[in-house]
């Protein structure tokens, strides 16, 4: 009976080592980081390849920073980030990653396109990015991809923060309901399409009269242009169709490809069941958030070769997949 209760034990603790503890990061409430995340947690668990849980955070540069700094314990830390933060914070150019960068980063696949919005209603006399000089409006969360990104194109159009009437930093849903509510004029989010909060925004405004307005990011813009030539391969053109949030035209924009990345601390083995029952589940995942119809085995692989190095483990499944040699 003693030798049986052994096995017993010995079995248990094997099969938990094999089913590592892991917290996905994802974003706000009402942004598509949220519900990609929660999503995963669900499959993973589901597929018994982890144990798994998504939070809520800033997004892309809180998540680096939980990835970095909360080691040990047997629980890993992983997230969802877009490609400009996690190239900021890996080099040590990002503010907050200039002591320490972020060199434990591994990707584990690319999942889907954001596309940045820069919102607004028809009659704020908003039409151009350098019409946001003198108005009030919000940059992203703190600690997030689309701030990050926000200073981007706005230093690519010669403004600044600085320049506005008032500054607000706050997430998707917070921002949306500030223009609902007449608290500010436009703000910045970057997204997968359709971002729940900002179609929710469009629905509330049409009920007063209004109309949601996206500013474009025409291609051959100077400030498209000139964000080109000083972050290549950051961003490549995209276009946010009528149909989306019922806006008159379509609106050309900037995208910019999200990585899920874990880090380099998680074993192979378990870096390489994640990725497979992610993959395996597409459909669930599919069903539950629009954006990961891009998620697919041959996006996942296309910053492979890149700065960000991916995990030993998810290059593992994918050269079985076939779609890396």
């Amino acid at each position: 009976m003693r030798s049986v209760l052994l096995v017993l034990v010995a079995l248990l603790g094997w099969a938990m080592a094999q089913k590592p503890r892991v917290v996905i990061a994802t974003g706000g409430v009402g942004g598509v980081y949220f519900y990609y995340g929660t999503t995963l947690a669900e499959i993973w668990n589901k597929a018994g390849v982890a144990e798994a849980q998504a939070i809520q955070t800033a997004a892309s540069i809180d998540n680096l920073l939980l990835l970095e700094t909360r080691t040990g314990g047997g629980t890993y830390y992983c997230g969802t980030v877009l490609p400009d933060s996690a190239y900021l914070a890996y080099t040590g150019q990002h503010e907050r990653f200039r002591e320490r960068p972020a060199k434990s980063a591994r990707i584990l696949f690319a999942m889907y396109p954001n596309y940045l919005h820069i919102v607004t209603r028809e009659g704020a006399g908003i039409r151009v990015v350098q019409d946001l000089k003198g108005k009030r409006v919000s940059t992203g969360a703190p600690g997030s991809g689309t701030e990050v990104e926000a200073l981007l194109v706005l230093q690519a159009a010669g403004l600044s923060p600085k320049d506005f009437a008032k500054q607000e930093r706050l997430g998707a849903q917070e921002s949306a309901n500030a223009l609902a509510e007449g608290n500010i004029d436009a703000f910045f989010w970057s997204g997968g399409l359709p971002t729940g909060a900002i179609t929710e925004l469009a629905a509330a405004l049409a009920r007063k009269g209004q109309r949601l307005y996206l500013v474009p990011l025409d291609p051959k813009s100077t400030v498209v242009q000139t964000f080109t030539r000083r972050f290549p391969g950051l961003a490549g053109p995209g276009v946010i169709p009528k149909s989306v949030y019922s806006t008159r035209t379509d609106t050309p924009t900037l995208t910019f490809w999200n990585l899920f990345v874990c880090p380099e601390s998680l074993p192979a083995e378990a870096a390489y069941a994640l990725t497979k029952a992610t993959f395996e589940n597409l459909s669930a995942l599919r069903q539950a958030v629009a954006a990961a119809k891009d998620t697919s085995p041959e996006n996942a692989v296309r910053f492979v070769g890149g700065t960000i190095p991916y995990h030993e483990g998810a290059l593992r499944y994918f050269r079985e997949l076939g779609v890396l040699k």
